[in-house]
């Protein structure tokens, strides 16, 4: 897992800085949970996370507006003094003395932002959610086939991105070539994307570095999309038998998450576009309950011989 800085989440969010102290690049945050200390405030800090960012909303400000000036720079004091990263002012509620007073007594930034609370913590949650999970990394290529994410894998030469580039050509996009980043943002979902700096281009050889974007315009291109599936492209094996009617069905495992996935033997001759095309099909109508492999056995040996 890797810390995000404060300041990519100012930027990502548009944060007004109130209070900096010229460390917003050095406050690492590594935990996605939120806090909106009310009871912190009121004194109760058992099972506190200090390492959290801090949310002030409508009801611990107007808590806090209740108090004395005292009472008030006491609650925040107790706050402060935990070492939290940051705290946040949501709808563009007005900084106090008392907390800009103890913002620079321990050297802490106040943001603010005009969103509400609940809209705020939704979308810094799932930010973070992104930015902190474990990833790795694959030598593969990811596109979106009729909204499903398909990752392609094989060895160098296999193929790969010329045929994502056929598939790119009949209308769907791509995500990622050569180099794509997966990420595990839940028990069940991988996020891939490609790295910023190849981030549209795909390699051809024979051509070279092509922008996709600039070649077939921005519908041919999405910055990230959900690992739903996989395609392991390998060269022909004579010798080898490979799977024909499509009852066995196979996984690949990826950051601890088995994702659906078969195996396309490569030979000239085969158009492997359209192949990928039918197989982002063919998985979707699997995922809505119907297997046609299955469906063929019982017209053949009659209905409960599939398990």
């Amino acid at each position: 897992m890797t810390p995000v800085s404060l300041e990519v989440i100012i930027k990502e969010f548009e944060l007004e800085v109130i209070t900096s102290f010229n460390n917003l690049s050095n406050i690492m945050i590594s935990v996605a949970d939120v806090t909106r200390p009310g009871l912190q405030l009121a004194g109760y800090f058992d099972h506190f996370g200090s390492d959290r960012i801090q949310v002030l909303g409508n009801m611990e400000t107007a808590f806090l507006e209740r108090l004395s000036s005292e009472e008030r720079f006491s609650r925040l004091n107790a706050l402060f003094e935990k070492g939290i990263p940051c705290l946040i002012l949501t709808r563009h509620h007005v900084a106090s003395p008392e907390l800009t007073e103890c913002s620079n007594k321990y050297q802490i930034p106040i943001l603010r932002t005009e969103d509400t609370t609940a809209s705020f913590t939704s979308s810094i949650v799932k930010f973070l959610n992104v930015e902190l999970a474990p990833r790795t990394s694959l030598h593969g290529v990811l596109i979106e086939v009729y909204g499903e994410g398909i990752l392609i894998l094989g060895e160098s030469g296999v193929g790969k991105s010329e045929t994502a580039l056929e598939v790119v050509k009949r209308g769907h996009r791509l995500i990622a070539d050569d180099l794509v980043e997966v990420r595990r943002v839940s028990e069940k979902t991988l996020l891939g994307r490609a790295p910023e700096i190849i981030r549209h281009l795909i390699e051809i050889r024979g051509l070279g570095i092509l922008d996709v974007k600039e070649l077939y315009g921005v519908s041919s291109v999405k910055m990230q999309e959900n690992v739903n599936f996989v395609i392991n492209l390998e060269l022909w094996d004579e010798n080898k038998s490979y799977e024909r009617l499509g009852i066995n069905e196979e996984s690949t495992e990826i950051l601890g998450i088995d994702v659906p996935s078969i195996t396309i033997p490569v030979r000239p001759g085969r158009n492997l576009a359209i192949i990928v095309e039918v197989a982002a099909i063919n998985f979707r109508q699997k995922s809505m309950g119907y297997n046609a492999a299955k469906a063929l056995t019982e017209r053949v040996f009659g209905p409960n011989i599939m398990p």
